[in-house]
């Protein structure tokens, strides 16, 4: 091959690609059993932080377009997970507050995912310590790649 840059085995975007499907992959049958999907569940984490937040707000905290946001919340609002209210102050603003079921929810995710996403990670030699640090490394990429 003329340019070692392309070889497959030189991208670190095919790694970052790859854990990250195989990590959602991972939290698939956790998920089914809440009855979400990944993308959903990450929404459900923002909102279990933080409840009764615009459209706006979820998708920069996700770092996604309120047009890739928007149908995923009409989904989880025919789910009865969460409900779309008009803003007070602004009426245009739609603010996406939980429902009872998607507030319960939250400990039903609690009592699945840590501990299943643990047992599933247990086999991976990387010690808890090496995680924080990956996350910052990762942290610092995604900042340098949103400017």
């Amino acid at each position: 091959m003329a340019h070692a840059e392309l070889l497959l085995d030189n991208q670190i975007c095919f790694r970052l690609y790859s854990a990250s499907r195989l990590i959602t992959q991972a939290y698939a049958p956790m998920l089914n059993e809440l009855g979400i999907t990944y993308p959903q569940y990450l929404v459900m984490m923002v909102l279990w932080e933080k409840d009764g937040q615009p459209v706006n707000d979820i998708a920069r905290h996700l770092l996604l377009e309120t047009n890739t946001v928007t149908p995923l919340l009409q989904r989880m609002e025919k789910q009865g997970l969460v409900i779309r209210n008009k803003g007070e102050k602004d009426k245009r603003q739609q603010i996406i507050n939980l429902t009872r079921a998607g507030k319960d929810m939250e400990e039903k995710a609690y009592t699945l995912i840590p501990t299943g996403m643990g047992k599933r990670m247990s086999a991976c030699p990387l010690q808890p310590n090496d995680y924080q640090e990956l996350a910052k490394q990762l942290d610092i990429l995604i900042e340098s790649l949103k400017k």
